[in-house]
């Protein structure tokens, strides 16, 4: 999505941001440019979107769930309009997650 936009670096993203009147820092912005970020605030998330004029469904990708019979993993579609219902959360079956020492 950047690339439409002609940014190609962490500094013109944050440049993109600001035009919006979203100020994060640049280790933030860096962070975002360089790896998956675990969690986005919803805010930050349409400021995002609003800067690279794209949506939500753009920047986000389906995590493979598996199958609660078979083990097979599949991919859960988030959309609105799914005729199954919404999208529930699911437990990690992958192993604890570490916890970081408080700041």
């Amino acid at each position: 999505m950047a690339a439409k936009q002609d940014i190609w670096r962490p500094t013109d993203l944050l440049a993109a941001f600001r035009r919006v009147g979203f100020n994060p820092s640049l280790s933030k912005v860096a962070a975002l440019w360089g790896n998956t970020p675990v969690t986005v605030r919803l805010d930050d998330l349409d400021r995002i979107c609003q800067a690279l004029q794209c949506t939500v469904a753009d920047l986000l990708e389906a995590e493979p769930v598996a199958d609660q019979q078979g083990g097979q993993k599949t991919h859960r579609v988030a959309a609105a309009g799914d005729e199954r219902g919404p999208v529930r959360p699911v437990a990690r079956i992958d192993g604890l997650r570490r916890r970081r020492p408080p700041n």
